[in-house]
């Protein structure tokens, strides 16, 4: 979309960003914990955020996508949030139920698959009559191009071919990624020949359309201006702010909100207490992720940096007891969760937090008592506290802060304690 959709701006003297924060799965991530970093991920002042994709959801996501939208409409500029689907579109199904409920709010649904066939190229019929099936994995051709238009500018064969690949595997490649490009630098063009058509009649009309449509006129929106929730767990997505995370992954674009307090700090709870765990993040060669076939040509080429995988697993870790203890100085909250999540492996919660007798976990200088904690929203991660303690010293926050620190009380025996994120609501 850059390629594409950059050099309109550039020619109106703007300059148009697309932030990737995409994170492999790799350090065990899913859409279940990473969609409560989307202010941290992405810039809070997105205008649009685009929800990338959905094949490992197998129809289990519809309260994080309306959870995701309630709480992006709570960010200074209200952005549509767009969900990419690889697939068809099934009709009447939770997504499209989703859109039509929130559509004012700028809900839409997009399916790479149906936007092949709209175009009118009779798939079905190529693969029962000749057994072509343009959408297996490493497929070239979409039946309207063999490769992309950039692709069209290659010198060499292999890459060319590449390039025409509609779906890598479950991934869509070159040829479906540019459709989905396309597709939506075409709402997004159209949508601003509209936004100039209106403010067009406004200077025709004798008014400054500054006083309409200038961002300081926008409404700021609170929890009870949205609808009821049709999916969501209204104790979590019915709030005024979105959730407040502190993630080590790499890339993000925006503000974290837990943060890592100083030992040093009058205000830490723990002043003068050992606190040295240790801040890392994975160090990926450029040929991370990269296919054999594009490594093999790009080493031979001086633009191999575009090559390079942004994403690294990374975290703030301890594996003895004379590492003490990290203290998170907690951010303004509305409900009181509290979650922790270890790295790297989609099944390293039970073991790492919950199940750890050398680990202490302490909210407001009170140790926990690990049996009300739960693995959630996915098993790299667990449940601290689902609402505030509403009694004894943990619900009292003498300093105006919450804190929340984990203490090693013996040596590690085996894996690091490790933790990827701290996110709060």
């Amino acid at each position: 979309m850059e390629r594409l959709f950059s050099p309109i701006w550039q020619a109106a003297d703007m300059e148009f960003t697309f932030q990737n924060a995409g994170e492999g799965g790799g350090c065990g991530d899913s859409f279940e914990n990473q969609v409560w970093c989307v202010k941290q991920n992405i810039s809070p002042d997105v205008d649009v955020v685009h929800y990338e994709w959905t094949y490992f959801e197998h129809g289990r996501a519809y309260d994080w996508h309306e959870s995701l939208l309630r709480w992006i409409q709570m960010l200074p500029k209200q952005p549509p949030l767009h969900i990419f689907n690889t697939g068809r579109n099934i009709k009447n199904d939770r997504d499209e139920k989703l859109t039509d409920y929130y559509a004012r709010y700028g809900f839409n649904a997009f399916y790479m698959r149906t936007g092949f066939e709209n175009g009118g190229y009779d798939y079905e019929t190529e693969k029962t009559e000749k057994e072509i099936d343009r959408f297996a994995w490493g497929h070239v051709g979409d039946g309207y191009h063999n490769t992309t238009r950039y692709g069209e500018l290659e010198e060499d064969d292999l890459r060319k071919t590449s390039l025409g690949v509609v779906m890598r595997n479950w991934h869509p490649g070159p040829m479906g990624f540019q459709l989905t490009s396309d597709s939506f630098t075409y709402v997004y063009t159209h949508a601003i020949l509209k936004a100039l058509d209106i403010i067009e009649k406004e200077v025709n009309d004798g008014k400054d359309p500054r006083e309409k449509w200038d961002a300081s006129t926008r409404p700021i929106f609170m929890k009870g201006d949205l609808p009821e929730p049709m999916y969501c767990d209204p104790m979590y997505c019915v709030v005024d702010e979105p959730p407040g995370c502190l993630n080590y992954e790499l890339p993000t674009f925006g503000q974290w909100g837990p943060r890592v307090e100083d030992p040093d700090d009058d205000l830490n709870p723990y002043l003068g207490e050992v606190q040295k765990w240790n801040v890392w993040h994975k160090d990926n060669d450029l040929w991370y992720m990269v296919g054999k076939q594009d490594t093999s040509l790009f080493k031979k080429r001086d633009d191999a940096e575009m090559c390079r995988h942004l994403d690294a697993c990374g975290g703030i870790s301890a594996s003895k007891a004379e590492d003490g203890m990290v203290v998170f100085r907690l951010p303004k909250m509305e409900v009181g969760l509290v979650v922790v999540c270890g790295c790297c492996g989609k099944n390293v919660g039970q073991n790492m937090f919950m199940d750890n007798e050398n680990l202490e976990i302490s909210f407001n200088t009170v140790p926990l008592n690990k049996t009300t904690f739960d693995v959630w929203p996915n098993n790299k991660c667990v449940r601290l506290l689902k609402k505030f303690p509403t009694s004894g010293r943990e619900s009292e926050t003498p300093t105006g802060h919450h804190y929340l620190a984990l203490k090693l009380l013996e040596n590690q025996v085996g894996a690091d304690v490790r933790i990827s994120h701290v996110f709060t609501i």
